[in-house]
């Protein structure tokens, strides 16, 4: 489920990033490498996993799978969250600079 979950954000983000890679303003590409980079250590888990576990890896428990989207969804919000501090601190748009101007 991590593994799917991180695909399907890196998915959708690539499809986000080039709609607009023209005015990369937002910074799309930074996080859709960052849900790249997730997904391919998922994938990396899933070989050993499978490795050790066998056919058992297609069959998990219940309770295995939704502690795998716990950890999948985790993982794309901190994503976000990383990314967000990023667009605040790089504040491509000015906005950012703008508010903390008119307070002062």
């Amino acid at each position: 489920m991590t593994l799917l979950i991180t695909v399907f954000a890196a998915c959708i983000t690539t499809v986000l990033w080039y709609k607009n890679a023209s005015d990369d303003s937002m910074k799309l590409g930074f996080l859709a490498l960052m849900y790249w980079g997730a997904s391919l250590m998922w994938m990396c888990d899933a070989i050993f996993e499978y490795k050790e576990l066998g056919a058992e890896f297609f069959t998990p428990e219940t309770a295995d799978m939704i502690n795998d989207s716990f950890l999948g969804l985790s993982v794309v919000a901190l994503g976000m969250v990383i990314w967000l501090v990023q667009l605040i601190v790089k504040d491509p748009k000015g906005i950012v600079r703008k508010s903390i101007s008119k307070k002062m």
